[in-house]
């Protein structure tokens, strides 16, 4: 394989927990991503997904530097984001940008679409400001949007219409990778498709990598070229996404993927869910072992005595010491 795009070196992302108002003193620490390794290649789509609180979007932050990393690297082509300085950062902002889960919070109520698109133009001197208007009206086009709509402010379009001006403000500056931070979770179905088909399609035509992150296999299936699943701040298993979603190997992928629902009525109430016992381990007090024994059918006395790798097996990796045998 060629030379990625963005790789990530076993980056971890902790938080402090402290107890006390005058006599601060630390308690605890929350391990949100504890050990990630992952990289993405030129053009392709990678699919991050997991249950609620397994640091997914922790992770998209982390790779943007809105959040410091513990430990580990950021590289984006070679460039290591987590030794830069906040000028090197900023430059590096044209290259990496981000679309967040709820536009409307990630939008400015006070400022009007031209406004938003036209500021990341500016502030990085991508053309002159005669050029802006053209440049935006080019933008709306480029998502779906009409021109004449520039002037509108966020509360006056729909859901799907402030997503795709999110999009639209993160392709403003021409960048090369976008993390998409469960970017469709908050539209109706129909919306759905189609601000998936216009990532696709913008993946395409504009040679992005793209780093999707859901929590609905279906969707992630459509779209991503390989998943990453993630529990307790770990990737337990990575692969294409047919082989991860089709033929699941890690027994935490085997119940995300028992909770698709399938169109067939009699297919969806002849099935058998797999369903987890108890809740996620805590972050702050992580089980010894493999994360996932707690509520594992599976889990023998030697995965409650050693952490397992990430290690190849068959056509994925799967982090898991009985692969193949379950």
């Amino acid at each position: 394989m060629s030379d990625p795009i963005l790789e990530l070196r076993d980056v971890k992302t902790h938080f402090s927990v402290h107890q006390g108002i005058l006599l601060r003193k630390q308690t605890g620490t929350v391990k949100a991503v504890d050990g990630v390794s992952l990289t993405v290649q030129r053009g392709e789509v990678l699919g991050l997904v997991g249950e609620s609180g397994c640091g997914k979007s922790t992770l998209a932050r982390t790779i943007m530097q809105l959040l410091p990393t513990t430990g580990g690297s950021v590289l984006l082509e070679s460039k290591n984001l987590t030794e830069g300085s906040a000028s090197s950062i900023h430059a590096i902002r044209r290259d990496l940008q981000m679309v967040f889960q709820d536009p409307y919070a990630s939008l400015n109520p006070r400022m009007t679409v031209f406004a938003t698109l036209s500021e990341p133009l500016l502030v990085h001197r991508v053309c002159p400001p005669a050029e802006v208007s053209a440049r935006v009206s080019e933008l709306m086009e480029l998502v779906g949007l009409a021109p004449s709509l520039m002037q509108k402010y966020p509360h006056e379009f729909s859901g799907g219409q402030r997503q795709r001006i999110a999009i639209a403000r993160a392709l403003a500056l021409k960048p090369k990778v976008i993390i998409a931070d469960e970017p469709v979770s908050a539209l109706d179905v129909s919306v759905q498709a189609q601000i998936l088909n216009l990532l696709a399609k913008l993946v395409r035509q504009m040679g992005l990598s793209l780093v999707f992150i859901a929590h609905d296999l279906s969707v992630v299936k459509h779209i991503s070229d390989r998943v990453a699943v993630m529990y307790l701040g770990k990737i337990v298993e990575l692969g294409t996404a047919v082989d991860v979603i089709d033929r699941p190997q890690h027994p935490y992928t085997r119940a995300l993927v028992s909770a698709i629902p399938l169109p067939n009525p009699d297919a969806e109430r002849a099935r058998q869910r797999i369903m987890l016992p108890g809740d996620p381990p805590s972050p702050i007090n992580p089980p010894a072992g493999c994360p996932f024994h707690p509520r594992c059918a599976y889990a023998q006395e030697r995965c409650k005595a050693a952490l397992p790798p990430l290690a190849a097996f068959q056509d994925r990796e799967v982090a898991c010491i009985r692969a193949g045998e379950i």
